[in-house]
């Protein structure tokens, strides 16, 4: 029953990671066909929230365009996505496979717009507010995924790690306390003994 459960657990990541894939494809390829590179903005919350098509041939929001690190970044973050997914394959909640889901489809939505497109993605989400000259770095559904994706796993693995230690220090707790406990009649046991003889010597 239970391995039928995380077998469930791995077809809802498999279904969040074609969800995700297919939405930002779908995105992009109505960005590129719908508006101009490097254009106007189009406003969707003002000025505030807007769709401003770029060719983004960096890592998420623009970071380490076209440099070696990018590359090593992007070979790390495989190896520990791989990691944490295969540590949490039979033991792992839904949250954690939903999570892993949304990572991994993010990666892939921007690994396959580097695939089709030589090297770039297509970013268009553009976030802004103009009263104060503050200017968020151009992003796409893939990057948002990958970015909500990672701060709920550090979020779960932070206080799942707190829960551990709270529960480790209360079994030690109760086992001090089994060890008292024990401890007490036993000098309850030795008292008794020494008054044993003196009742009946008087």
């Amino acid at each position: 029953m239970v391995v039928r459960r995380l077998r469930i657990y791995d077809a809802l990541a498999l279904l969040t990671i074609i969800l995700v894939v297919a939405l930002d494809q779908w995105a992009k390829t109505l960005v590129v066909t719908h508006l101009t590179l490097n254009g106007n903005p189009t406003p969707l919350i003002g000025n505030y929230l807007t769709l401003y098509y770029i060719q983004n041939s960096g890592a998420a929001f623009g970071l380490f365009s076209n440099s070696l690190v990018l590359v090593l970044l992007i070979v790390a973050a495989i190896a520990v996505i791989s990691y944490l997914y295969l540590h949490f394959l039979n033991t792992g909640t839904l949250a954690i496979k939903l999570i892993f889901g949304m990572i991994i489809g993010g990666a892939l939505g921007n690994l396959i717009d580097r695939a089709r497109h030589s090297g770039y993605v297509v970013d268009f989400i553009y976030f802004r507010i103009p009263q104060i000259g503050f200017r968020f770095a151009i992003f796409n559904l893939a990057d948002v995924s990958i970015s909500v994706g990672v701060f709920l796993l550090f979020v779960m693995l932070l206080f799942g790690g707190l829960r551990r230690k709270e529960e480790t220090a209360g079994a030690i707790n109760t086992e001090q306390s089994g060890q008292s406990e024990q401890t007490t009649p036993s000098v309850t046991n030795n008292i008794g003994g020494t008054q044993r003889p003196t009742e009946q010597d008087a």
